[in-house]
């Protein structure tokens, strides 16, 4: 199992990476293109559970952890990810200490919660590894709540506190929508919010991490204390990359007319 986990209880600051685009192929290539981390996006990607596993099985032999990011807190969703070898979960829109209770313990086995026990999965190379598996899900496998509601803001110190919570994830598009600036990460709100989920995390020895829409503030929130830093999206590279060779074509086209 990769050592996602660990590398961030060292202080390390890892470089990540979406993908969204349900596709094995570009899951291989981001994966083996320098990040340490990759998230599979299941809430607004257009992957499906079925698409998750060819995912998981191109990263695999690439230097780059894969966490998913699941619809929902609800333990079904998360144990289907984990069983199919995910190193970690993300869960979105947390509203209340009990979502996110609920969400971590759908991580863990019994009596660290209330994951199912199914030997025959990928994650325990079908069987072979479960013992040492499940001996090591509490060291190995993230847990990520995001921070991208009104609501999780005013309970910040009672997430970060609970035990397996080991990332707060800021959601910029979202946090900036509920705080009424839409994509305003200059705004006093938005930075007032970072402060706080930064010092909540602190104060509960947890890691912060944030997806950016440009990669030149990686500084500044890494001087913050942001360890977790993703930036990108399989899909926007392909979009970027077509419309910048189009781009040029056209250009070169309407030159010789």
């Amino acid at each position: 199992m990769k050592n996602i986990k660990k590398r961030l209880k060292s202080g390390e600051t890892l470089a990540g990476c979406w993908l969204n685009l349900g596709s094995s192929v570009t899951a291989e290539i981001v994966g083996s293109s320098g990040y340490d981390w990759v998230l599979i996006d299941l809430e607004h990607g257009s992957g499906e559970q079925a698409d998750l596993l060819h995912q998981l099985q191109a990263l695999e032999h690439t230097p780059a952890s894969a966490l998913v990011r699941v619809e929902s807190h609800k333990k079904e969703r998360i144990h289907r990810v984990l069983d199919l070898g995910a190193n970690g979960v993300m869960v979105p829109q947390i509203k209340k200490v009990a979502e996110a209770k609920s969400a971590i313990a759908g991580i863990h086995y019994p009596p660290n919660g209330v994951r199912g026990v199914a030997k025959m999965v990928r994650a325990t190379g079908f069987g072979k590894n479960f013992d040492s598996y499940k001996k090591g899900t509490l060291e190995n496998l993230l847990g990520v709540i995001q921070i991208e509601t009104l609501e999780a803001l005013e309970v910040l110190d009672e997430i970060a506190e609970l035990p397996g919570v080991d990332v707060l994830f800021i959601g910029p598009a979202d946090l900036t929508m509920a705080l009424g600036i839409d994509g305003d990460l200059s705004h006093p709100l938005f930075v007032d919010a970072v402060e706080k989920i930064v010092a909540a995390a602190r104060k509960a020895g947890k890691a912060v991490g944030i997806l950016l829409f440009d990669p030149n503030d990686f500084q500044k929130y890494n001087e913050l204390g942001i360890q977790l830093i993703a930036c990108g999206a399989d899909a926007t590279f392909v979009a970027n990359g077509a419309r910048a060779m189009a781009s040029q074509l056209n250009s070169a086209k309407n030159r010789k007319g």
